[in-house]
């Protein structure tokens, strides 16, 4: 793995245990371990900012979130692509028609309009608690980088009728997120490649979910985690262990990336 510089982690399913719902002090170590090495060490998740863990003493060279809407290293922002107001505006009507509430995330906050058992179950996912915001109408008027909301496939057209530039991007059985078209966790690894001056082929990724295709096939080594489904492991170069069995400091120790 001498080529590799950099490596972008998925969080929930990969670094974050879904049972337990925490990043082991296992792969804590295993990424402390990646930098001293001298690896870069990103994290890909489609949180919102405003959902993403303490990290501690580790060093993240850089973060995308928002399932590729937002990435930046440091202070300074690489990438940001947020909704027109036009597509927003669009996608609450369209969840309306579905009876559905919906949250919106901007880069500070999330807001939420209503309350169903699906949304909710998916903010107990990363450990929040869904709550109605009285300001919902002055949150949809900021930049939002990402909706969220309860449904099943048989939903998935309704909720981007009509709209100009807007996909979904899955992760879970009974939510999805809606991001941009010109989104995506490939854009922002190429804004992220561009500022660190590497190629894709220096670059590795760890995912678990659909939402972390377009990551595993856009770098040289994309690796599935054992708790993939099967079609994510098909598309990818190489599979690790499950969440639950450290599956990424095997890999990385197998591979000698441990030292």
């Amino acid at each position: 793995m001498d080529h590799v510089k950099i490596v972008f982690f998925d969080m929930d399913g990969t670094l974050v245990d879904p049972a337990t719902r925490l990043i082991s002090d296992k792969t804590f170590e295993t990424l402390r371990a990646l930098h001293r090495r001298g690896y870069l060490v990103c994290i890909a998740t489609g949180r919102p900012t405003a959902s993403l863990p303490d990290f501690g003493d580790l060093h993240i060279d850089a973060f995308i979130t928002f399932n590729g809407s937002l990435c930046y290293a440091g202070n300074q922002i690489l990438h940001s692509s947020p909704f027109s107001r036009e597509d927003v505006k669009q996608v609450l009507e369209n969840a309306g028609t579905l009876g559905r509430p919906v949250s919106v995330a901007t880069r500070s906050r999330l807001a939420a309009n209503g309350i169903d058992k699906d949304l909710s179950d998916y903010y107990g996912v990363v450990n929040r608690v869904l709550t109605v915001a009285e300001d919902f109408g002055h949150a949809v008027q900021e930049d939002i980088y990402q909706i969220m909301l309860g449904a099943y496939p048989e939903e998935y057209d309704v909720i981007v009728r009509n709209t100009k530039a807007v996909k979904l991007a899955l992760s879970w059985e009974r939510a999805v997120d809606v991001i941009p078209s010109y989104s995506g966790k490939g854009a922002s690894i190429s804004k992220i490649l561009d500022h660190f001056a590497l190629d894709a082929s220096q670059a590795m990724a760890f995912g678990d979910s659909y939402n972390d295709i377009e990551m595993l096939q856009y770098v040289g080594k994309g690796i599935a985690m054992g708790n993939a489904p099967e079609a994510v492991k098909e598309i990818a170069d190489d599979v690790c262990g499950h969440v639950s069995k450290e599956g990424i400091y095997f890999y990385c120790l197998e591979h000698g990336m441990l030292g």
